[in-house]
């Protein structure tokens, strides 16, 4: 395959990605705590290709962009926002799963649970059960109080690698590496929810900028196979 056809083919696959990414940004947008994922570029040379001068840019990977989101006021007492770099910890079938999504429930055993039903982890790496029947507080540090007396502490954590972090499903992070998450000083904020930190214009803007690039990457495709055919066919005519 000749150098223009390669490019133009390598160039549309990093742009089906990104759209595939953009469009996975622009559906979440409305999904509290949502954290939308950006391209990484890099220039990459194998070994095998080391005297290729052409230094094409390529996509890496995608990286997740963990920028504060806008809080909103709900008047939800199971509604929790954070203020800060952290996440909340949930106990899942699968593990530990990290989480800005403040959006809680009780479980029929009483206990502080995700919309999903996992169960929010205290500092005591214990779940925290509270009564059905009587009102919520929860201050800024976290401290979980039912008639004035303490019932337990959320916890709050973070990480000092963010890259070490893998998404699993919308809202919720798993640790891809042996990294003991630390105390986070994030504000907890009740009664509130952090929204997604991606701007729907922002993420249309670029919606319809990879769409053109793919567009000028199928032409080019297009033409480097022409010229290719027409090669073959002189070739066939001379011969």
């Amino acid at each position: 395959m000749d150098p223009l056809t390669t490019a133009a083919a390598s160039g549309m696959r990093s742009r089906m990605e990104a759209l595939d990414m953009l469009a996975n940004n622009i559906a979440n947008t409305s999904v509290a705590g949502f954290k939308m994922d950006r391209e990484l570029y890099d220039l990459y040379r194998s070994p095998e290709a080391s005297e290729d001068t052409t230094n094409q840019p390529l996509l890496q990977r995608n990286w997740t962009d963990f920028s504060q989101g806008l809080l909103g006021a709900t008047g939800s007492p199971l509604n929790l926002a954070l203020e800060g770099a952290g996440f909340f910890v949930a106990s899942s079938p699968s593990g530990l799963l990290y989480t800005r999504k403040g959006t809680l429930k009780l479980s029929t055993t009483g206990e502080l649970s995700t919309a999903e039903g996992y169960p929010i982890r205290g500092q005591d790496g214990k779940p925290i059960v509270v009564d059905p029947l009587q009102p919520v507080d929860v201050d800024p540090e976290g401290v979980v109080r039912q008639a004035g007396e303490e019932v337990g502490r959320l916890a709050v954590v973070t990480f000092k690698d963010s890259g070490s972090l893998a998404k699993r499903g919308a809202t919720y992070f798993s640790s891809q590496a042996p990294i003991v998450p630390e105390p986070s000083s994030a504000l907890v904020r009740q009664g509130q929810l952090e929204g997604a930190n991606g701007e729907p214009a922002e993420n249309a803007v670029r919606l319809v900028s990879v769409m053109r690039q793919f567009e000028s990457l199928k032409k080019a495709l297009s033409v480097g196979l022409d010229m290719n055919r027409r090669a073959i066919e002189d070739v066939a005519k001379v011969s």
